[in-house]
């Protein structure tokens, strides 16, 4: 695990749920784009389904993570973009499945218009930092 710095709530800033305000570390920058509910041939996963849709885009960003050397534990931070805020509790739900909850990396969550298929309802970029020893 690399040596990352969670302040879950600094001085004078309202305490947030499952994120931290600020995540800090040393070692490589890891960035991914964002990821979408498709599977390997580009097929939406999760046809009106939140849920599986969420699962599928954190199944899809871990195995990004995975192709950098990074696990979920090296994510300092997460961007959601949703069509509607609705579906927050599942992507919440997906997420904490893969992380570690006494550690959450930083997040921001933003309504879209559309993304890129129209039945898609999230899109989950993530940027992790991995420790120099794994190199």
């Amino acid at each position: 695990m690399p040596e990352l710095t969670h302040i879950k709530t600094p001085a004078g800033i309202a305490p947030a749920y499952g994120y931290s305000h600020v995540v800090w570390g040393e070692g490589r920058f890891v960035a991914v784009s964002g990821q979408l509910s498709l599977d390997e041939n580009g097929d939406v996963v999760g046809l009106n389904d939140p849920m599986a849709q969420a699962r599928q885009v954190f199944a899809n960003v871990r195995r990004c993570l995975n192709e950098a050397g990074a696990t979920f534990d090296d994510v300092v931070k997460f961007t959601f973009f949703v069509t509607d805020m609705r579906v927050m509790p599942a992507v919440r739900e997906a997420r904490d499945a893969c992380i570690n909850p006494d550690r959450p990396p930083a997040c921001t969550a933003v309504q879209v218009y559309s993304l890129v298929h129209p039945e898609l309802y999230l899109e989950v970029e993530a940027f992790a930092i991995t420790p120099t020893w794994r190199l």
